[in-house]
C-alpha cells in the first residue's frame, strides 16, 4: 500500500488555515497556494537520490552532493492544479511540466481526458501529480492511468485537502503511489465537497464561479 504523508510542518499549516477562510481574497488565495506548494516541494523530495562530485570552494576542493540523474516531472491536474505549479518551480526551476486535463461526464459523472500534453522524456523521470483537492479520487485516478498507459512508474500525489473516500480510492487504484496532503479533512457532503474542505479551489484561485 502507498504511503500517505501528512506535512504538518508549521508554517504549512497556519498558511493552509488561511486558505480555507472564505474571506481570504483571490489574489492572498493564490499567493498562500503558491506558498504552501513551495513548502510540500521539501517533504515530496525528500527521497530524491544524490551522487557526490568534486567542486572548488574559495578555499579548497572537496566533495558535495548533487541530486543524481533526471530532474523531476510536475503534471498539474487542469485548471486548478496550474495554482500549486510555480511555487514549486521556485525550488526546483530544473523540472519539467506537462498538463493532464479532465472533465466530468454529465451523465457517467466519470472524468474524461481532453487534453495532455507531456515531456519527451516524461519515462525516466519522477512525476508529481497535482491538484489542490482529493474529494473522490476520480480525477487523481485518471490522471494517473494516463500516465501509466505512457510507461511512467514513478509517480507521487500532491494536493493540499483530502477526503479519506478519495484517499483510499486512490491508494485501491494505485497502490504504487504515495500521496502527500496538508491536511485530510472528515468526510465527502453529498454533492462530492470536502468537509470542512475550502470551497471550489479553481474558482477561488481564478475569482470564477
Amino acid at each position: 500500500m502507498s504511503k500517505l504523508i501528512i506535512c504538518d510542518h508549521p508554517l504549512i499549516q497556519h498558511k493552509t488555515t488561511l486558505i480555507r477562510d472564505k474571506r481570504t481574497s483571490t489574489k492572498d488565495f493564490r499567493e498562500l497556494v503558491d506558498e504552501v506548494a513551495t513548502l510540500m516541494a521539501y517533504e515530496i523530495t525528500r527521497e530524491l537520490r544524490l551522487e557526490a562530485i568534486e567542486v572548488e570552494t574559495p578555499v579548497a576542493k572537496t566533495q558535495s552532493n548533487i541530486i543524481a540523474g533526471r530532474m523531476l516531472g510536475l503534471i498539474p491536474i487542469l485548471r486548478a492544479g496550474l495554482g500549486m505549479v510555480e511555487g514549486i518551480v521556485k525550488l526546483i526551476p530544473g523540472a519539467k511540466i506537462g498538463h493532464v486535463g479532465l472533465f466530468r461526464d454529465p451523465e457517467t459523472l466519470q472524468p474524461v481526458e481532453y487534453y495532455t500534453k507531456l515531456p519527451t522524456d516524461v519515462q525516466e523521470r519522477e512525476l508529481i501529480v497535482i491538484d489542490p483537492m482529493l474529494a473522490t479520487g476520480g480525477s487523481a485516478i485518471a490522471a494517473i492511468d494516463v500516465l501509466k498507459k505512457r510507461d511512467c512508474t514513478r509517480i507521487k500525489l500532491m494536493c493540499l485537502i483530502a477526503a479519506p473516500e478519495g484517499v483510499k480510492a486512490v491508494q485501491e487504484a494505485h497502490p504504487d503511489v504515495d500521496i502527500y496532503l496538508a491536511a485530510l479533512d472528515e468526510k465527502l457532503d453529498d454533492h462530492g465537497y470536502i468537509i470542512p474542505g475550502l470551497g471550489d479551489a479553481g474558482d477561488r484561485l481564478f475569482g470564477t464561479k
